[in-house]
């Protein structure tokens, strides 16, 4: 039977598939509970950062960092644009890379110009597509992302927006919600918000120090700013890839149950053509016995 041995090569190769998704799916949630981890332990860093450069802030309210300047036009955005370096991970670069699409296509609608940094293959190589201007880029950054490579391109954009090449920053990536949901977010990453530096009540107390500075306020405050955007940054690409191994598992597991449904139509398609061919065979035994009876 040519057509029941073409199916069962079929079957087999969607068996071989199935193999393998089900290997991604396990793999992918063994690398996300680290990816949580590690999203988790990023976040302290941040906040201590934030209360002392607030409370230093707050202390010395004569001076404004160029992080924080505000009144500037928004002619010239630069973009940070976090992806992964891998695919199979259903729609999560193309949600995120369509959000960037958009805020870039309103930016030149505008009439302004458009920079990026590109982390993650996905969009470096989305960017180069589009023809974006792409100043610098990380890739490759592998399952446990090193501050040390991301602070050469994120230094890059701070260091035109403090030169006044550009008029704002945005970082575009994707939240970590929970394992089932990760949304593609956009947010403004330079000039820094006010919002972004209120303390609470018990924060004010936490850290209600005086301080002597060494070698002047100014200073301190512009380098704890400069860490603090780039841990900002560094949390990103960890809820980003906290976000892809999620997704991956999830995609995997759809097509590891896609393909036992695809196996199980196979089988019954062959089971069928089975039956029919030797349902034929039976018939024309008969009807050979009953010619030759006759």
């Amino acid at each position: 039977m040519a057509v029941g041995k073409e199916i069962r090569g079929k079957i087999k190769s969607v068996e071989n598939t199935k193999k393998i998704t089900k290997a991604m799916e396990m793999v992918a949630a063994s690398k996300m509970r680290k990816a949580q981890e590690r999203m988790r332990a990023a976040r302290p860093y941040a906040d201590k950062i934030r209360n002392i450069t607030a409370h230093l802030s707050e202390a010395n309210p004569e001076y404004k960092s160029p992080y924080m300047r505000t009144g500037g036009t928004t002619k010239a955005v630069g973009f940070i644009v976090v992806s992964t370096d891998k695919g199979l991970c259903g729609g999560l670069n193309t949600n995120v890379l369509r959000a960037v699409t958009n805020k870039m296509r309103e930016v030149q609608s505008a009439g302004g110009t458009i920079q990026a940094v590109a982390i993650g293959n996905k969009g470096f190589g989305f960017l180069n597509r589009i023809g974006a201007s792409v100043i610098s880029h990380a890739i490759q950054l592998g399952d446990a992302p090193q501050l040390e490579k991301l602070i050469g391109p994120v230094k890059v954009m701070l260091d035109a927006f403090v030169e006044g090449q550009l008029d704002a920053v945005h970082l575009c990536y994707t939240s970590f919600i929970n394992t089932m949901k990760q949304e593609p977010t956009i947010e403004q990453l330079l000039p820094l918000s006010a919002a972004r530096l209120v303390q609470s009540a018990a924060e004010r107390k936490q850290y209600g120090w005086d301080y002597i500075y060494e070698p002047d306020a100014p200073s301190v405050i512009d380098e704890l700013l400069t860490r603090y955007v780039e841990a900002l940054a560094y949390q990103a690409v960890a809820e980003n890839m906290a976000s892809e191994q999620s997704a991956r598992m999830v995609a995997m597991k759809a097509a590891t149950d896609n393909a036992g449904t695809l196996i199980g139509e196979l089988k019954l398609i062959y089971n069928k053509t089975r039956q029919a061919a030797i349902t034929k065979e039976l018939s024309e035994i008969v009807s050979g016995a009953a010619a030759i009876g006759g």
